[in-house]
Formats: C-alpha cells, sequence, structure tokens
C-alpha cells in the first residue's frame, strides 16, 4: 500500500525537509507539491491524493481557511512554525500536527497514523461491523484489524473520534477500529465518562488537571470544546472543588 502525499508551503526549505522526509519511507509517493491552497487545488483535480501536508500560513489563502472550505478533503497533516493553531486545527479533524522544525522520528509517527487511518478505510463501512463491540460487566470487546481485543473500563484514558473510525487511547496502548463515537458513547458509564468536545470523550477519574481549555492526563492534553465546558466544569471540578 502506497499513499499519494502532496506537500504545500510557501517556504521552499520547508518543502524541501517535507518532500526528503516522503522518499525515506517506504509507504509514500510524493504526488507534487505547491505553494499555496491554490496549487492545492489544482494537484487535488489532477489525481486523487491520500495525504496532504499543509502549512497554515501562506499568501493567498491559509491553510485554515482552505480546510473550513474544501469539502471532504484527503488526509491532513498540518506543519507550521504555530503551535497556538493546533486546537482549531484539530477541530477542524486534522489528523496530525507538525511543528517546525519538524524532527524525522515526529514525521514519521504522524504518517504512521495515516497509513493505520487508511487501512481503516479499505475496510468494511461501519454499518457492516456495527455488530463489532460486544460488553460485559467490566470490559468489551472491538475488532482491531482481524481479531478482537478486550478492553476494560477502567483502563480507559479517552477516546477520540475521526470522521466514521475512534481510537481508544488506555493505559496499555491504542486501539483503533471502526466505529462512530456516538455508537461507543451510548454504552459507555454517564458517571465515569464525559463527552468533551465533538471528536473526544474522557475518563473523569482519569483527568488530572484542567488548564484553559484543555484535560491534562499523563502526556496527553484533550481539547474541550466551547459548547461543552460548562458542562465539563460542572461535572468534573465543582462538586469537589475546595473553598473558603
Amino acid at each position: 500500500m502506497m499513499l499519494k502525499c502532496v506537500a504545500i508551503d510557501d517556504e521552499p526549505l520547508a518543502r524541501e525537509c517535507i518532500t526528503n522526509y516522503i522518499q525515506e519511507v517506504d509507504f509514500l509517493t510524493l504526488a507534487g507539491t505547491g505553494s499555496n491552497p491554490v496549487d492545492l487545488t489544482r494537484l487535488l483535480d489532477e489525481q486523487a491524493i491520500d495525504l496532504i501536508f499543509l502549512d497554515i500560513q501562506m499568501p493567498i489563502i491559509s491553510g485554515i481557511e482552505f480546510l473550513k472550505m474544501v469539502q471532504n478533503p484527503p488526509m491532513v497533516i498540518i506543519t507550521t512554525a504555530y503551535p497556538s493553531y493546533a486546537l482549531e486545527g484539530f477541530q477542524l479533524d486534522v489528523l496530525d500536527y507538525l511543528v517546525k522544525p519538524i524532527t524525522f522520528s515526529r514525521f514519521f509517527k504522524a504518517v504512521t497514523k495515516a497509513k493505520d487511518y487508511h487501512q481503516l478505510l479499505s475496510r468494511p463501512a461501519v454499518s457492516e461491523i456495527s455488530d463489532k463491540i460486544v460488553l460485559t460487566a467490566d470490559y468489551f470487546f472491538i475488532k482491531c484489524d482481524y481479531k478482537y481485543e478486550r478492553i476494560y473500563f477502567n483502563d480507559i484514558l479517552y477516546i477520540q473520534a475521526m470522521q466514521n473510525y475512534i481510537t481508544i487511547y488506555t493505559t496499555k496502548g491504542k486501539y483503533m477500529t471502526l466505529l462512530y463515537l456516538k455508537s461507543i458513547e451510548e454504552k459507555l458509564d454517564g458517571q465515569q465518562f464525559i463527552r468533551v468536545h465533538k471528536s473526544y470523550i474522557v475518563s473523569i477519574p482519569k483527568i488530572e488537571s484542567i488548564e484553559n481549555n484543555e484535560i491534562v492526563m499523563q502526556s496527553f492534553r484533550i481539547p474541550i470544546s466551547r459548547s461543552y465546558h460548562d458542562e465539563v466544569i460542572d461535572r468534573v471540578v465543582n462538586d469537589r472543588l475546595w473553598k473558603k
């Protein structure tokens, strides 16, 4: 399996860095480069693209503006020197977010995630596997690749959704499967888990702190969207907040 990639960045050295990294990964192939989203639109019209490396600060149209305009884009990995855009990028369902200067190890981690997601999309539709989650008292099974994985509720840190698949992050690792977030949310204990974003459910007992609009647990930072903020504070903090 090869992923056809394009690198869009107005800085020639940044484009060269990405293209050199692409050439080092055996499951990636470079389909084109461009300096702005206008070039990207042309590339998308000319051929099927699997993965876009997209800068944010560019002339004519920014990367964020492009993502807001386009319908059903391919997988997108943001590449930028501005980490402050990370939250907005994830709200637009980008696959990952790379901050310049980008190391090869971080690049490889991001494209491996893209490969895993692409493989999931190549499998049967969600409607065909909606019965692949089986619940028991304190654990459940999900279909991952070609086997069933046992997941204990107490091990779950958080669950992230992207389009038609979810990744369950646990204390023992992460597990990807073709399911909608709503399908698994309906089966979780509402006292133990809370929706904090359209793409995230977290385990309340695993929350270590809330900083601004992010939940912190271990090395993870999970965004809290404005529409869920008040409910999160009320359910997670207020009942156990010590005051004078």
